[in-house]
């Protein structure tokens, strides 16, 4: 359950892991007596990044692109799932309307932040019979995953993309180095910008976009997961079920 006013925690081990990957590369530029402003090409950075984000934008939809690009900001602040916490509720749900009836639930609703939360309670204190609440809100959770694992394989797809525009980029590199051979001054430029568009593609693949699109697919999992038991735990209290068994039946979710 969500309180109103939660703070957001940052995520220290992805802050950490992208800090150490990048400072891997950079020590190890330096440890080999390379300069470190030679790792700094506009015009390989401009092609690596800008061909892959055209190519992930052809190939979305408008919506999964824009909330993909929203749900990168789950790696370092991710959204709170309190699965302890939502379980304690439906136990003192449970318990309420063992004693006061579903009714005695309703005052609960307003309290809610989450809207599919909202809703499933709205549901049980009206009196849905089980299996249509369950249909309904499973049909809602399927729609959920289905959106936002598809936002995030906007990560996988650029991670996909950008080695193979890095290769574009050494191969334009390259063909500038050719076009200029009798000029001797331009051709350390060239040269440059096809060995460095190679590390931009490699290294935005494999430290950046496919590390994303993994931790928000774990994340929506996670999500997804404290959501089921949400739907069970209403499922059960609209069976009248026993507190003590509703228990037992979701510490399964705390695995």
């Amino acid at each position: 359950m969500t309180a109103r006013g939660e703070q957001v925690r940052w995520d220290i081990i992805s802050i950490i892991g992208l800090a150490l990957g990048l400072a891997a590369i950079l020590v190890g530029q330096a440890l080999e007596g390379g300069h470190l402003g030679s790792l700094l090409q506009l015009t390989a950075f401009l092609i690596v990044i800008g061909g892959t984000l055209g190519a992930v934008m052809l190939q979305s939809p408008l919506r999964v692109f824009l909330d993909g690009l929203s749900m990168a900001r789950w790696v370092f602040k991710p959204p709170q799932v309190a699965t302890e916490q939502v379980l304690n509720q439906l136990l003192e749900w449970s318990h309420q309307a063992r004693r006061g009836g579903l009714l005695a639930l309703e005052s609960q609703i307003e309290a809610l932040d989450d809207l599919f939360q909202r809703r499933g309670l709205q549901m049980l204190v009206d009196g849905a019979e089980p299996e249509v609440l369950r249909e309904t809100l499973e049909l809602e959770l399927s729609s959920y995953e289905h959106h936002h694992q598809e936002s995030a394989k906007i990560w996988l797809a650029a991670g996909g993309y950008a080695p193979t525009i890095g290769i574009i980029g050494a191969v334009m590199g390259l063909i500038h180095v050719m076009e200029n051979l009798s000029d001797p001054s331009k051709l350390g430029s060239g040269i440059a910008v096809a060995f460095v568009a190679t590390i931009y593609g490699v290294g935005s693949a494999n430290l950046i976009f496919l590390p994303i699109s993994n931790k928000l697919k774990a994340l929506v999992t996670r999500q997804v997961r404290t959501k089921e038991m949400y739907v069970e735990g209403l499922v059960s209290i609209a069976n009248g079920e026993n507190p003590r068994m509703i228990e037992a039946k979701l510490q399964g979710y705390l695995l």
